[in-house]
């Protein structure tokens, strides 16, 4: 199979031609027919991410075709449309037996415990626990587009920050996690607003859905002005980017028994970040990690989107080669431009 593959961290991956993977017994082989490029994807190329042993094939965000099943496996057959959210649980731990795959402590992760979806093939273990049969009303671009930045949105707006109609949410980075958050907020009947550095992107976020948008490069303090906004602060918000910076103006523009929800990694240098904590005792503030979505949850993600509620699709900006993504993944940090970049073509 042809895959993007690399053997040091910060240097140039390759196009390479690899060994098609094979089944475990209770895994799938899938053929890849869209993968995303998420910041995630980055970190890892970085070396932030110790789950990753060289030589390593990233990707993380997939849809596809299973071609090769395990002799464990009943659920699922070759010739199913598939995708799998970007943490897959052990099935047999406690955590999954609560429903808590997301937080498996033997969770697989294609592009990061394992070889990823940069490929034609990709390997995914625990099939039965983790797949999600795809409807044909779903291209494979928009399911792969599913698989982490919008149900990990999905599942912080929708189940962490419990997001009503009629509440404010700010949603701090409008990248792909935050207008993610922004569409799926609105769907749920809550008013947001887009916070970013970029025009471009908040402009792309008031399409989303935002009903109002701060420019943290023009304004003295981007707390007070979602409070300026919201009449007194939001209810809930999301740092969609992982900052330090972003993290603090979330739980900062809250108000009294406001919830965050940490969903941007913080990795790094950033993996300690500054909290007011004060206003958090003061306020009773809640604080949310936010780590992926089960595959259970996805039929009501995959309910709004039948409905027309949601339209992940908007969200995809570019449909690149695989040979394309290798530039792109090395500059996933800058940030420019709107939409994400899915790869569709593999060969």
């Amino acid at each position: 199979m042809k895959a993007m593959y690399y053997e040091a961290f910060e240097q140039a991956p390759e196009i390479r031609t690899l060994p098609d993977p094979t089944p475990t017994e209770d895994g799938v082989v899938i053929e890849v027919g869209a993968s995303g490029l998420c910041r995630s994807d980055w970190h890892g190329w970085m070396g932030h991410d110790p789950d990753i042993r060289l030589p390593h094939v990233p990707g993380h965000e997939l849809a596809g075709k299973v071609v090769a099943t395990g002799r464990g496996v009943m659920r699922f057959k070759v010739g199913d449309r598939v995708t799998v959210p970007f943490v897959s649980g052990c099935g047999h731990c406690s955590e999954c037996h609560s429903g808590n795959q997301q937080i498996c402590p033997n969770q697989f992760q294609p592009g990061f415990t394992h070889w990823g979806s940069f490929a034609e093939y990709v390997a995914i273990d625990y099939a039965d626990t983790n797949l999600v049969h795809l409807p044909d009303t779903i291209d494979d671009a928009t399911a792969a587009s599913l698989g982490c930045r919008f149900a990990t949105s999905f599942r912080a707006v929708a189940d962490h920050a419990r997001t009503g109609p009629g509440e404010w949410i700010a949603v701090h980075g409008c990248g792909g996690v935050g207008l993610s958050a922004i569409m799926i907020a609105t769907a749920l009947g809550a008013s947001a607003i887009g916070i970013d550095i970029s025009e471009e992107k908040l402009a792309f976020a008031r399409e989303c859905g935002a009903v109002a948008t701060v420019n943290a490069s023009s304004v003295a303090d981007v707390a007070e002005a979602v409070r300026e906004i919201t009449k007194g602060g939001a209810h809930v918000s999301i740092d969609a980017l992982g900052h330090p910076a972003t993290c603090f103006n979330s739980i900062k523009n809250l108000r009294r028994r406001g919830r965050h929800v940490q969903v941007g990694l913080m990795l790094a240098e950033h993996a300690t970040p500054q909290i007011p904590m004060a206003q958090v005792i003061s306020n009773e503030l809640e604080i949310y990690g936010s780590h992926g979505m089960q595959a259970w949850r996805y039929d009501a993600m995959l309910s709004m989107l039948a409905a027309g509620k949601i339209a992940p699709q908007k969200l995809i900006g570019r449909r690149i080669s695989l040979e394309e993504a290798v530039p792109a993944l090395m500059v996933l940090d800058k940030a420019e431009g709107t939409g994400i970049s899915v790869i569709t073509r593999f060969s």
